[in-house]
C-alpha cells in the first residue's frame, strides 16, 4: 500500500470518529500541554538565574593572588615545603601572561583602600571630610545589573576624573538623617540626587613616588621620611577633583570582591592606577623581586563564564591562587538539572494517562471496523499494512495532539508571564520572563507526542493485523 493511500485513508477513517478522536487528541494536546508548561517553567527559571547572575560579574570572573601572600590549603594538605622566593610574583608579567589567554576579556587590579573625600554639602561654608573605602571599577561593571537603577551616569572613559557614589555615602555627604530601612528601599528625591550630580568630591590620597622624584616627601612625615630612605620611594599626599556622575543603590559585584570593606566611592579603575595610590600590602611587595608594578590582587574577566575552569586551571599551574564563584556554586548546574528532570516527569504524567485514550479509541476501531479490515486483507492487504494503517491513524493524533499542546502550553505561559509581570510592577519590581518556551523545547514535545502516540498504536495494530479475514468478513 502506498503512503498517500495509507494518509488518505487513516484521515478518511479519522473524520468517521470526529467526536472520538477529537477527544482523544484534545486529551494528547492537554498532556502536551502539560509537558510543555512545566519543562518551560524550569527553563524560564534557569535563564533567569544565569541571566542574573551573569550580569553581576561574579561568575565570569576570577580573582587571583600570590601564593607569596596566601599559602595554598594544598600544600598544607600534602605537607609540602615551598619556599616563598620560588613562588612566581603577582606583577605586571604575570598580568600580561594572563591577558594573552584564550578567552580573556581584560586583567586589571583589585583597587580598594581608605581614603579621605572631602565635599561641600548644601547651606556649607566649607569641605567638610569624609573617611571611608574607595575602589575603582573597569568600563565592563557597566553591564552589570546594580547600573540598571543608576541615578545619572556612567564613567565617561577609563581614566576619566569621575566618581560614582552609594545611596548610603550620599545621605552622609548631604547631611541626611540616619535611615533604618533596607537598602533596597533607601530611595532619595530627584532633588537631593540633583544636589549631587555634576558636584566636585576632592579625594585626598597617598601616592607611592620613586625616591628621584621631583617632589620630595613633606617635611615633619616621618613615615614618608623612612620609606624613603629605607625602600626606595616616597610617600606623598596628593589630591584630585572628582566630578560625581551617578548615584547608585547597592555596591557592584555584590560587595563579594572587598568582604567586609564596603566601598563607599568608586572611580574608574584606569584613573585609580594612574593615580598610583599607595596600597597596605605595598611595603610587602617591595622586600620581593618583581617585574614591574606589584599586585595583592588581579581580577581576570572572561567572555563566557563556560570559559573559567580552563583558564582557571591554567593560571593555578602557573603557581597563583585562584577563586571563582563558580567553585562555590558547582552545585547550582545540578539543580536546574533535577529541578528539569521532575518538572519533566510530572509533566509526562499527563501525556501517559493520554496514551490510554488512544489505546482505547483505536481498539474500539477495531471492533467496528472488522468487516473494512476483512475486506483490506481479502483484497491483498498485508498485515503489515494493516499495521501502518493503524500507526499513520494514532501518529496522527499525536501530530495534532502536539502542535495543539505547545500551542497551548505556550499560551498558559505568556498568560502566567504577564500576570505575575502585572504583579511586580505594583510592587515597584523589575519584571522578568519566568515561563520561556525555547524552540528545542517544541520540537521535542511535538516528537515525544508522536513517539507516545505510537507506542500506544502498538497494542491495536497488532490486534487489527491478527484478524481472521474469514471470520471478520462474517461480522456483522
Amino acid at each position: 500500500m502506498k503512503a498517500y493511500d495509507l494518509v488518505e485513508l487513516a484521515g478518511r477513517n479519522l473524520r468517521e470518529a470526529m467526536l472520538r478522536n477529537g477527544l482523544t487528541t484534545m486529551g494528547i494536546s492537554v498532556g502536551v500541554a502539560s509537558l510543555v508548561a512545566m519543562m518551560s517553567l524550569g527553563v524560564g527559571l534557569q535563564a533567569l538565574a544565569d541571566r542574573q547572575l551573569g550580569r553581576s560579574g561574579l561568575f565570569d570572573t576570577i580573582i587571583v593572588s600570590s601564593r607569596q601572600d596566601w599559602r595554598s590549603q594544598d600544600d598544607r594538605i600534602q605537607n609540602r615545603t615551598v619556599q616563598t622566593s620560588e613562588l612566581p610574583s603577582l606583577d605586571d608579567k604575570a598580568r600580561r601572561a594572563f591577558e594573552q589567554m584564550n578567552g580573556v576579556l581584560e586583567v586589571y587590579p583589585d583597587i580598594r583602600l581608605m581614603a579621605e573625600m572631602r565635599f561641600q554639602a548644601p547651606g556649607q561654608e566649607s569641605e567638610k571630610p569624609h573617611f571611608g573605602m574607595m575602589g575603582g571599577l573597569p568600563t565592563s561593571a557597566k553591564n552589570s545589573e546594580v547600573f540598571d537603577e543608576l541615578e545619572g551616569s556612567f564613567f565617561s572613559g577609563p581614566a576619566a576624573e569621575e566618581a560614582i557614589i552609594l545611596h548610603e555615602f550620599a545621605r552622609e555627604l548631604l547631611n541626611l538623617p540616619d535611615d533604618k530601612r533596607p537598602i533596597e528601599e533607601r530611595r532619595l528625591t530627584k532633588e537631593q540626587v540633583d544636589q549631587l550630580l555634576g558636584k566636585t568630591i576632592t579625594l585626598r590620597y597617598a601616592q607611592r613616588q620613586q625616591a628621584a622624584a621631583t617632589e620630595q616627601p613633606q617635611a615633619n612625615d616621618p613615615l614618608a621620611e623612612q620609606a624613603s630612605s629605607a625602600l626606595g620611594f616616597s610617600v606623598v599626599r596628593k589630591e584630585t577633583k572628582l566630578k560625581i556622575v551617578g548615584v547608585v543603590p547597592k555596591e557592584p559585584f555584590g560587595g563579594m570582591r572587598g568582604g567586609n570593606l564596603r566601598g563607599k566611592m568608586f572611580i574608574p579603575v584606569g584613573l585609580a592606577e594612574s593615580l598610583n595610590m599607595i596600597q597596605p600590602t605595598d611595603l610587602r611587595a617591595m622586600m620581593r623581586p618583581s617585574e614591574g608594578k606589584s599586585y595583592f590582587t588581579l581580577i581576570v574577566k572572561l567572555k563566557d563564564s563556560a570559559m573559567v575552569k580552563e583558564v582557571q586551571d591554567k593560571i593555578k599551574n602557573m603557581g597563583f591562587s585562584t577563586y571563582s564563584i563558580q567553585d562555590a556554586s558547582k552545585g547550582l548546574t545540578m539543580f536546574f538539572t533535577f529541578l528539569d528532570l521532575f518538572l519533566g516527569i510530572f509533566g509526562s504524567l499527563a501525556l501517559a494517562v493520554a496514551s490510554l485514550g488512544i489505546v482505547n479509541t483505536l481498539v474500539m476501531a477495531i471492533l467496528e471496523r472488522r468487516r473494512e479490515i476483512g475486506i483490506m486483507k481479502a483484497l491483498g492487504a498485508s498485515d503489515v499494512d494493516v499495521k501502518k494503517l493503524f500507526f499513520v491513524e494514532a501518529g496522527s493524533m499525536g501530530v495534532i495532539g502536539g502542535l495543539l499542546g505547545v500551542t497551548l502550553g505556550w499560551a498558559i505561559g505568556r498568560v502566567i508571564n504577564i500576570g505575575t509581570n502585572m504583579f511586580m510592577r505594583s510592587r515597584d519590581l523589575p519584571t522578568q520572563d519566568f515561563w520561556v518556551v525555547p524552540i528545542w523545547l517544541v520540537g521535542a514535545a511535538i516528537l515525544f507526542s508522536i513517539m507516545v502516540s505510537l507506542l500506544a498504536g502498538m497494542y491495536p495494530a497488532a490486534r487489527a493485523a491478527k484478524l481472521d479475514p474469514v471470520k471478520a468478513l462474517r461480522h456483522d
